[in-house]
């Protein structure tokens, strides 16, 4: 039976190499335990998809040239995918036209072997840090909408129209109830979200709009 991540294990950032040279990936791993980092390799893209990626904040590190599916080909198709991982491309066979096509479809940075260990350890560090803010963004807003979900149909009504401007006796003359009906869902709705002002209620709307 598989247990559970720990909180350490979950917030530990983890590095995958997709490369079907394993002296390349040895070399790769020791250096990422080097400065503390862990790591997974695959041989393949096909390989890597049938992994079970941990939720860690991660950076993928990836070659062009592979049996199967290309490294270039799969970095097209990854958001496609639901794959949203900060990608470093490494390359023996690289030119500019290639790093330029790279960098367009989603690469972070693209190095061709061999490279500098720095210029890989500084890439990866920035990758784990661009997943590890989006992971944060994903939580705030998940928790956003948990609490939206927690007003009721009229809360969330009072919140829209209070959001598009309208006055209380507006909004009261538009749901068909009473004033005070608007002012104690208006509060409701505020606490329910954590509101405390008018401005943190439309930023919060505006962002669960555009989630």
């Amino acid at each position: 039976m598989n247990t559970p991540p720990s909180a350490d294990e979950a917030s530990e950032p983890i590095v995958y190499v997709v490369d079907d040279d394993r002296s390349v990936g040895a070399s790769l791993e020791d250096l990422l335990a080097s400065v503390s980092l862990r790591t997974r390799l695959f041989g393949s893209v096909q390989d890597f998809l049938s992994f079970e990626l941990p939720a860690a904040p991660s950076c993928l590190v990836l070659d062009v040239r592979m049996p199967g599916q290309s490294g270039m080909d799969f970095l097209g198709h990854m958001s496609e995918l639901g794959l949203h991982l900060p990608t470093v491309v490494i390359t023996g066979h690289g030119d500019i036209a290639m790093g330029v096509k790279a960098m367009k479809v989603g690469a972070i940075e693209f190095l061709t072997k061999p490279f500098r260990d720095q210029d890989l350890l500084d890439a990866v560090y920035h990758g784990i840090e661009i997943d590890r803010a989006r992971r944060a963004r994903e939580a705030t807003d998940a928790e956003l909408h948990q609490r939206w979900a927690s007003l009721s149909p009229g809360e969330q009504d009072v919140a829209r129209l209070v959001v598009d401007g309208l006055l209380n006796k507006q909004i009261a003359a538009d749901l068909d109830v009473s004033e005070i009906t608007v002012k104690v869902r208006r509060a409701s709705a505020m606490r329910k979200l954590g509101a405390r002002t008018l401005a943190e209620l439309i930023r919060q709307i505006d962002r669960m709009s555009s989630a």
